[in-house]
């Protein structure tokens, strides 16, 4: 699982570097240092920022911004799988050397994406880029990096509805990714208060005590 479980992401970085019969030490490094980089994020350790540090420095070594920039896009996806929102700083300081394929990944990320970028997306993301607000089209994405990429964008965007955050929850919580499933559990709670549904968040509350108790 965890081989495959970034393998959308990683693969972005990865393409266009050729079939050569021999890869070079750089793809294979900064291919395992991006793996262990999103799971180590997404559990939520501290390791990880080294980790993308290590993969970062290997694609420098190439002198291609391109390949930097997706490992950029990397960072950013598996931050707006945890409902991390920040800007994706990293990236934009090379957009302008870049493919309009990664800008438009970007702007997807950012929830800006204009339709005219739609098909430059990898396509388990052309869905929820074209407007997609069903929890169906979010379940159809195989990939449970991705799937929990395409929630957050629809969170960020205001069209994430209670089934889509509980399946971004459910997905989280099966995967025992720490860092978005206390995110997602954390809208779910905060929308149970709004409601006035005060024993659902205790409930909910509870357990994401039991997750934060069991890390510490």
């Amino acid at each position: 699982m965890k081989r495959r479980l970034a393998s959308v992401l990683v693969s972005l970085v990865l393409a266009g570097c050729g079939n050569a019969p021999r890869a070079p030490g750089w793809q294979a490094g900064a291919h395992d240092d991006l793996q262990r980089f999103t799971v180590s994020y997404l559990k939520g350790e501290g390791r990880a920022e080294s980790e993308f540090a290590r993969a970062r420095a290997e694609l420098a070594s190439t002198g291609q911004t391109a390949l930097v920039a997706r490992a950029e896009l990397t960072r950013c996806a598996v931050a707006v799988a945890s409902l991390v929102l920040d800007p994706c700083d990293g990236f934009e300081r090379l957009r302008r050397d870049v493919p309009p394929a990664e800008g438009a990944y970007a702007n997807y990320l950012a929830g800006r994406i204009a339709p005219a970028e739609v098909p430059l997306l990898p396509e388990q993301h052309r869905t929820i880029a074209s407007g997609r607000e069903d929890a169906a089209a979010v379940e159809a994405i195989g990939d449970p990096v991705a799937r929990l990429v395409a929630a957050g964008v629809m969170f960020r965007t205001g069209r994430a509805s209670p089934q889509v955050v509980q399946l971004a929850a459910d997905t989280a919580s099966q995967q025992g990714w720490r860092r978005p499933l206390l995110a997602w559990l954390g809208v779910q709670a905060q929308r149970a208060e709004r409601a006035g549904a005060r024993e659902e968040a205790e409930r909910i509350r509870r357990r994401m005590a039991l997750i934060t108790q069991e890390r510490s």
